[in-house]
């Protein structure tokens, strides 16, 4: 079952081609501001329009969940922390809080399977408490997982109806980096020993508990490996199904997205077996230490715009992402072409001592971007999840 997802169509080539022939004209050598330039074209691409606009209401949803696994020695961390880090995200006190102050975001928080009553402005789509432990049972029943996929469809469908313009999960849950590195280890076809990384920082015995923890959970996931709704129901969790819900209906709903770390691109894999195509919509914010995410982010053909040794989750490296992406729309919109400057252009026997005098500006690779947007209103909570925060910037989008 696909949950009703088809192919996903791609951002539009023709405004991609015609926003390459406008960083032709700008008043710069060719290719002199490397991977910006992708970045640029790509956000035209997914707007629709060349030349792109700068994002006006980028949206952060964290998905927040337990799981069963985390009791068995999984995490440095106890369960618990899950519903005390969601009410520091309320009270606008943890890392992505600050971020996207920074980047010009807001922050939306979702319960989907917090171990404990949390607010009710954040439990709309609560799909249950915790999950299974992955390595001795299923995580979710049938009923379960179809109510966690539509919940991120949902939360989809809310955040681009009020006028999202780029989008970015994050995620917060004690042990979630186990279910992840299944979902990648298996789909991947990788040892575990190769995809485990230390989460939260778990010590030598906690590393080989969550080794024997994932092979076992691995035995069980392999046999519905090419099944992602089965996949999701026995090897990782609600929040990861509502993440996937997530991902690829913000695609089909042709609205990019900046990916953070291992857990939500574990959810991202799983996402384009869903809805194939929607990686198109989606750009790498970051590289975690954790080995797992290196290896889904080659599976997705995806590059990274930062490898800063950050392994937090929350959307905080997506978020630290997000400047670059906005540098990339500022660049395209906003320079002037050498017609319009009186500039005039190189000629076509200098062109070449031209590029290298300007080599070593145009190194980069292919990526994507970030959004930001700004929240309103001194720090809160309103109905539906939004944390507000003091506002000085404004959202962007990112592929």
């Amino acid at each position: 079952m696909t949950h009703g997802f088809g192919p996903v169509a791609a951002p539009d080539a023709q405004i991609r081609a015609a926003a390459q022939q406008r960083q032709a004209q700008l008043t710069k050598p060719g290719g002199a501001l490397g991977r910006l330039e992708e970045l640029g074209n790509w956000v035209a691409a997914c707007q629709g329009v060349c030349p792109p606009k700068q994002f006006e209401r980028a949206r952060v949803v964290v998905f927040a969940g337990d799981h069963g696994v985390a009791r068995h020695g999984v995490s440095a961390y106890p369960s618990e922390v899950t519903a005390q880090m969601v009410a520091n995200f309320l009270g606008g006190g943890a890392a992505v809080n600050a971020l996207a102050a920074v980047a010009g975001a807001t922050v939306r928080v979702a319960d989907i399977s917090v171990d404990t009553d949390t607010d009710p402005q954040i439990g709309k789509h609560k799909v249950r408490r915790s999950g299974g432990a992955i390595d001795r049972e299923d995580a979710l029943s049938t009923e379960e997982v179809q109510a966690a996929l539509s919940a991120g469809i949902a939360i989809a469908d809310e955040e681009i109806d009020a006028g999202a313009d780029l989008l970015i999960a994050g995620d917060m849950g004690i042990g979630n980096t186990t279910p992840a590195t299944v979902l990648i280890a298996t789909l991947t076809d990788t040892e575990p020993v190769a995809a485990v990384g230390r989460g939260t920082g778990v010590d030598d015995d906690g590393w080989a508990r969550k080794v024997a923890a994932i092979r076992d959970a691995m035995r069980r996931a392999r046999p519905i490996a090419k099944d992602p709704v089965e996949l999701l129901r026995v090897a990782a969790g609600a929040d990861f199904a509502a993440m996937a819900g997530f991902l690829a209906q913000a695609a089909a709903r042709r609205t990019p997205v900046i990916l953070d770390g291992v857990v939500v691109t574990a959810a991202a894999l799983v996402a384009e077996d869903l809805a194939a195509g929607a990686s198109a919509w989606w750009l790498a914010g970051h590289r975690s230490t954790e080995p797992a995410h290196t290896l889904a982010l080659t599976r997705l053909r995806l590059e990274p715009l930062l490898d800063l040794n950050m392994r937090l989750g929350e959307g905080s490296g997506a978020l630290t992402a997000l400047p670059i992406l906005r540098a990339a729309v500022a660049t395209l919109a906003d320079m002037a072409t050498f017609a319009e400057a009186g500039v005039s252009t190189a000629e076509p026997a200098a062109e070449d001592s031209v590029s290298g005098a300007n080599a070593d500006d145009e190194g980069g690779s292919s990526g994507t971007a970030v959004p930001s947007s700004a929240s309103d209103s001194s720090t809160g909570v309103s109905a539906d999840g939004t944390v507000h925060e003091s506002p000085d910037t404004k959202p962007d989008l990112t592929k």
